[in-house]
């Protein structure tokens, strides 16, 4: 009888199953993983849908500075516009620089190629003579200092940018301000991404037909072959030398005619 309850026993042992804890450990380890990216993803595009409700709010409320006949420059009843007048079509060749007076510039002789200006944000900074051209033909060029916009401020700048025909949007080092707005003969400085003067200028002067800039029908897209937007032409940091062109023109090269005119 003890035989036999021992050896019932240990069928019972040799039968009991094991507890899979690696299998356990496992699939917690994968669900954990899934909570925390669908957590992040979902945080991702809740920010993007707060982005972009905020910049369709932004819009509407820059409705009142859209130009007409009537009122061809709204941009001059934005506090802490600047206007200069500016020489238009006073082209420079690649190798050549130009002595502007403004930091960005917005206007002055510039490279005979523009930048391309189609919606695109550039991750670095670009050659300022070619981003001024692409002034001349009515974008507008959103500027920033790296060191002095946080992320989410660069965001809120993008939304602004990306896609959006006649606007670009890039680094710019040294930068005295956080934010710079620049159109032909326009600029607007601002310390945050909040700023409700951003939406006004744009709206105010992209693409603003009424001779606000002098070529009205340029392109925005890069012209083939000379400039490449995804290995644009970089940012020279360092101070014009005696030989570059001065704000008048004096110095620029009579060959470096426009490419693409009348496109």
């Amino acid at each position: 009888m003890a035989n036999k309850k021992s050896k019932a026993v240990r069928n019972t042992v040799v039968h009991q199953r094991q507890i899979p804890w690696m299998l356990i450990s496992g699939v917690t380890a994968v669900a954990v993983f899934a909570a925390v990216v669908f957590g992040f993803t979902f945080m991702r595009y809740s920010e993007t849908s707060d982005i972009r409700e905020a910049q369709a709010q932004a819009e509407k409320a820059a409705e009142p500075f859209k130009p007409s006949p009537e009122n061809p420059d709204p941009s001059k009843k934005i506090p802490g516009v600047k206007t200069v007048e500016y020489q238009g079509q006073l082209h420079i060749t690649p190798t050549q620089r130009v002595a502007y007076d403004q930091s960005p510039p917005f206007g002055g002789p510039h490279d005979g190629i523009w930048a391309d200006c189609t919606g695109v944000v550039y991750p670095e900074a670009v050659r300022t003579e070619n981003m001024v051209h692409s002034l001349e033909h009515g974008a507008v060029w959103i500027a920033y200092n790296p060191d002095k916009v946080d992320e989410a401020g660069i965001e809120r700048l993008k939304a602004r940018a990306d896609g959006k025909p006649y606007t670009m949007m890039s680094p710019y080092p040294g930068l005295d301000s956080p934010i710079s707005l620049q159109s032909w003969g326009h600029q607007l400085k601002v310390d945050n991404a909040e700023d409700p003067r951003i939406d006004q200028f744009i709206t105010a002067l992209r693409l603003n037909n009424n001779g606000v800039y002098p070529e009205i029908g340029g392109s925005c897209q890069a012209y083939p072959g000379a400039f490449d937007t995804n290995n644009p032409p970089k940012f020279d940091a360092t101070p014009p030398g005696p030989d570059a062109v001065t704000m008048d023109g004096k110095g620029a090269n009579a060959a470096a005619g426009e490419m693409g005119q009348g496109q």
